[in-house]
């Protein structure tokens, strides 16, 4: 089994060649991965102050969310109070 190496040589030249690329390629690599790592941590970062800042202005976004549906109503109440039956013998203006 282990002469399996020497009866084909240039297989196992081949293979360690094909080893030593990769060994290449993934070193290469590093630099990139531990920018991208970085920029990750950055992001994840940002994503917490975002939560936080949208997690305490969520109140006061209900509450002026809550005032405008109150001043919609009132509207809508004296918009009922005012409302005029328009039939199809009603006089026109405009």
């Amino acid at each position: 089994m282990h002469g399996s190496a020497l009866t084909h040589p240039r297989t196992a030249l081949a293979a360690a060649r094909r080893a030593g690329c990769s060994v290449r390629s993934a070193v290469a690599a590093l630099p990139r991965i531990a920018t991208l790592l970085g920029e990750l941590t950055e992001t994840g970062r940002q994503l917490e102050r975002l939560s936080t800042f949208a997690a305490a202005e969520l109140p006061e976004i209900v509450h002026q969310l809550e005032g405008m549906r109150q001043q919609l109503s009132a509207i809508e109440r004296r918009l009922d109070a005012a409302a005029v039956t328009v039939t199809q013998g009603s006089r026109r203006t405009g």
